[in-house]
């Protein structure tokens, strides 16, 4: 790296040490599935637990009947989400939450146009258009990915932990208007991540190949270290797609899971 920002590599263990001499708790180490099965050495209080559009208009049952890919990332996404808080280290939510001056002034028609969807799907609907209702009539799922509807809020069991890790002072809330969570100069992600002093950074959320590998490629390209966790990622494309991300997060960062991850969190 460089003289601010650099990782130390010891070739005896296979490991980097991505702390910049910084660490005023004592670091972690933890094994990945990257660079010979290397491991890592991050310091806690720069370190985050990422989570990409657990919302339920990708994952509630209704809007997603056929596909459990989502969900089946819930419960490990919980696990990790408690080992980090244990750890004090938060954890950052980024969501879509569009605004009608995103759909005025920003959202470029190739953008709108890659997420038409097809005329089966809820994903036809036009960013921040009025969704309907489910459950018998009884939820209202507001606008379309638009800032504080109902659809746009995390899914279920999230839901309720974000609200329990916001009332303990550990998770954080961040809207996205395109694909990635730092697409540009200065989103509100990235001020947080300036203002905390975050440097590395554990990615989670849906969909894999899509909004996750967004951010986690914005965020190798800004000098993050970035490391993804497998099983607390998914998607609904074909496998190709997850592989292609895990081939490429392997050469920019790392790649891990929380079988590897928890044991040593947790102990």
């Amino acid at each position: 790296g460089n003289y601010y920002n650099f990782w130390l590599y010891d070739t005896a263990s296979n490991t980097f040490d991505l702390t910049r001499k910084k660490a005023t708790k004592k670091a972690l180490t933890v094994p990945t599935l990257s660079k010979g099965n290397s491991s890592i050495t991050f310091a806690p209080e720069r370190s985050a637990l990422v989570i990409i559009d657990m919302q339920n208009f990708f994952l509630h049952p209704e809007l997603r009947p056929g596909s459990e890919l989502g969900r089946i990332a819930v419960d490990p996404t919980l696990k990790m989400i408690d080992a980090f808080r244990a750890q004090g280290m938060p954890i950052a939510w980024v969501n879509w939450g569009i605004t009608e001056y995103d759909m005025d002034h920003l959202l470029s028609p190739s953008f709108m146009y890659n997420f038409a969807g097809d005329k089966n799907s809820v994903d036809t609907l036009t960013f921040c258009s009025e969704m309907g209702t489910i459950a018998n009539g009884t939820i209202d799922m507001g606008k379309k990915l638009c800032r504080g509807s109902w659809n746009a809020e995390m899914y279920g069991p999230l839901q309720d932990s974000y609200l329990k890790g916001k009332e303990l002072g550990t998770d954080f809330y961040f809207d996205k208007n395109t694909a990635s969570g730092l697409w540009g100069v200065m989103t509100p992600l990235e001020m947080w991540l300036h203002d905390t002093g975050i440097t590395t950074m554990f990615f989670g959320g849906v969909n894999t190949d899509q909004c996750v590998y967004g951010t986690m490629l914005d965020s190798s390209y800004k000098g993050y270290d970035t490391v993804m966790v497998t099983d607390i990622c998914a998607t609904g494309s074909p496998q190709f797609a997850t592989d292609m991300v895990v081939y490429n997060m392997n050469g920019r960062g790392w790649v891990t899971n929380t079988g590897l991850m928890l044991p040593l969190l947790n102990a």
